[in-house]
């Protein structure tokens, strides 16, 4: 199907540098709030000229709309709707983010860590070890306020998202891989994150390292045992016997991790009965109820739920940056520019450390471009989601904030740069030629 948008590439275009020389202009004559119409309009205008464009360029699309929604967000801040702070809907936001990567998910996917260990063992470590440190040694040589130095370590200390995996396909990289990690990193994040923390942040702000597992666990892991669920249902491809081992290994799992907490973290609440059969009704009921009615209205168009889940993803992605922004513009406004060149220097080199550190490693090139790219894309919105489980989302998540709209702008061009110079298949491509690649 012809994209709609390819007709009208120059009418975008159009309308960006009417956007721009408009916002020049309002800006010269003082009237700043009204120039950020034109702002948003100039973005917007590159959005729809990408997205009718050549591929080369539509990699861009969600890029440019991010930095529509952060410019909406610095020059008209939403902070509130009525008597609710927004930032109240971050950590469900976030919640439904992690079902959308689950409900992509099933146990087939765990296959890579077998059959390429050294890569998913190697990635792991860059992944936990690169970014907490560039992180703590930026915050510390840019003297930066402790609670906005705590966000440039957290965001260094989350596990990488989903943008990771869509930056692979756009660089052609090794996809199947770049989805372990991703997933990996997710499911061990709820230890490191919380452990590298209050190791390399705990001078800046207090770090309750029970209190930040628990939230981590509430925001990833069990939307994403949900999603798992639901997917086994709504596209079929589990048998019915597999399907209930899984609910009874989640079960089991729920209801261990929720004493361990309660009893480790001093607070017997968290394993109280009525707590556990919450978070069961809720991650081991509901989903298979949904995916049963999905499956019925989808069946056979895998395909269209997959990107209405992606979509989703996206959005949601996009309304917790836009809060994070909106929360955190006048700290932003006082330290922008060092704040923003910290984050330039943490995320470019979580890809060029990430690379060098798999190349000295002795691995190929295109799974070092895999692994640069899973290192250097963090999941801004678990930092926010962990920043607003703090209480302090407006300082703490605002590095979360600007990392993540900036590596949407770095990760594309890599990308689209890495795509335009392919790499040989070689030996270790070679061995792990069953799982297919990004074409």
């Amino acid at each position: 199907m012809r994209n709609p948008l390819s007709r009208h590439p120059k009418f975008f275009l159009g309308l960006a540098g009417a956007g721009a020389v408009l916002a020049l202009i309002l800006t010269f004559m003082g009237q700043g709030r009204a120039a950020g119409v034109f702002v948003i309009l100039f973005f917007l205008g590159l959005a729809g000229a990408c997205a009718g464009g050549k591929e080369t360029f539509r990699s861009f699309t969600y890029t440019m709309i991010i930095l529509s929604l952060v410019s909406l967000a610095m020059f008209y801040p939403i902070r509130e709707i009525g008597d609710v702070t927004l930032t109240v809907f971050i950590v469900p936001l976030l919640q439904i983010i992690m079902f959308t990567v689950g409900s992509q998910m099933s146990l087939k996917d765990f296959e890579g860590v077998i059959r390429q260990p050294k890569a998913v063992g190697g990635g792991l470590v860059c992944q936990f070890t690169i970014m907490p440190l560039v992180g703590f040694t930026l915050a510390h040589t840019f003297r930066l306020e402790p609670e906005i130095a705590a966000g440039l370590i957290l965001i260094g200390c989350s596990s990488s998202g989903l943008a990771s995996n869509v930056m692979a396909f756009l660089a052609k990289a090794n996809l199947p891989l770049s989805v372990t990690l991703t997933v990996c990193a997710t499911l061990v994040a709820p230890v490191m994150t919380p452990f590298l923390m209050s190791m390399l942040a705990g001078q800046f702000v207090p770090v309750d390292f029970w209190n930040m597992m628990s939230g981590v666990i509430r925001m990833v892991i069990f939307p994403i045992m949900a999603g798992v669920l639901f997917n086994a249902i709504a596209y079929g491809v589990v048998k019915k016997r597999t399907f209930w081992i899984e609910v009874a290994v989640f079960a089991v799992a729920i209801a261990g991790v929720q004493f361990l907490l309660g009893v480790m973290g001093g607070a017997p609440e968290r394993y109280a009965a009525q707590t556990i059969f919450t978070i069961m009704f809720w991650v081991l009921l509901l989903p298979p109820a949904a995916g049963v009615v999905f499956n019925k209205i989808y069946r056979g168009h895998r395909e269209n739920l997959s990107n209405a889940m992606a979509l989703a993803s996206m959005a949601g992605i996009g309304v917790i940056l836009t809060i994070i922004t909106s929360a955190g513009r006048d700290s932003l406004l006082t330290i922008g520019l060092l704040l923003l060149l910290a984050c330039v220097l943490h995320n470019v080199g979580g890809y060029v450390l990430g690379y060098w550190s798999c190349r000295f490693l002795r691995m190929d090139k295109k799974t070092c471009r895999t692994i640069a790219l899973e290192v250097g894309q963090q999941n801004g919105g678990l930092a926010s989601g962990i920043a607003v489980e703090m209480g302090k989302a407006a300082t703490v998540g605002l590095a979360p904030a600007v990392f993540g709209a900036l590596m949407n702008v770095t990760g594309s061009g890599l990308a689209t740069y890495w795509r335009g110079v392919p790499v040989e298949e070689d030996s270790l491509n070679q061995k792990t030629k069953t799982i297919p690649t990004a074409t």
